[in-house]
């Protein structure tokens, strides 16, 4: 999603499902020029996972929009660098909207369990964590369903806007490198901004946006 973020030159992404646009700024001009309404599945699909991907750069990861006809659920794709992996994890991300008629709920989580099954080659293995990420909190069914899954996935929360609201992931996705790694509350440094949603690293949060 950063235009000044390389990417990992032993991964191979699979073609974006657009030519036109890679990052938000891009997308913006292009329903511009286009016409495309705002108020279309397409454009506030389309919006959220980009959305979702410059959310998620504060938290460390590095993503690439490739949503397409045979994505397998799959929207974003790239890697994750936290301290509590040696090298960075590999993450799949499915988005889901409010606005879709689809309700959010453990059959979304047996959605991005086929992701995984057809997960392109470099997302395949050991070292591969999935996400969904949608615009309500996380409910009880799919609290449960991440706990019986025996693939290493996790849940996030983003508001329309990118303020990121929740996160949390199954035992599976601990064994696969996020074992010691906790969710926390950043205050804010100046009276008027709102607390952040931060990760937690023996006990203190940590900074791990790309740019820093």
């Amino acid at each position: 999603m950063r235009r000044g973020t390389l990417p990992d030159a032993s991964l191979r992404y699979p073609d974006s499902s657009s030519l036109e646009h890679h990052d938000m700024a891009t997308y913006l001009a292009y329903t511009a020029r286009t016409g495309l309404d705002t108020g279309s599945t397409t454009y506030v699909g389309t919006h959220f996972e980009y959305t979702v991907g410059m959310a998620l750069e504060k938290l460390g990861f590095t993503l690439r929009r490739i949503g397409g006809t045979s994505d397998h659920g799959i929207d974003l794709l790239g890697t994750w660098t936290v301290p509590s992996a040696a090298h960075p994890l590999r993450v799949m991300v499915q988005c889901k909207v409010s606005a879709q008629k689809t309700s959010i709920g453990p059959h979304q989580v047996r959605e991005l369990e086929g992701a995984f099954v057809g997960a392109p080659p470099g997302w395949r293995g050991s070292g591969v964590i999935g996400f969904l990420v949608t615009q309500k909190t996380a409910t009880k069914g799919i609290r449960d369903s991440l706990g019986r899954s025996r693939w290493p996935m996790g849940f996030i929360s983003c508001s329309p806007d990118g303020k990121l609201q929740q996160m949390l992931w199954n035992r599976r996705a601990e064994d696969e490198g996020l074992a010691g790694l906790g969710v926390g509350i950043r205050l804010p440094e100046e009276v008027g901004n709102e607390r952040e949603l931060a990760l937690v690293w023996q006990g203190r949060p940590i900074s791990t946006s790309p740019s820093s």
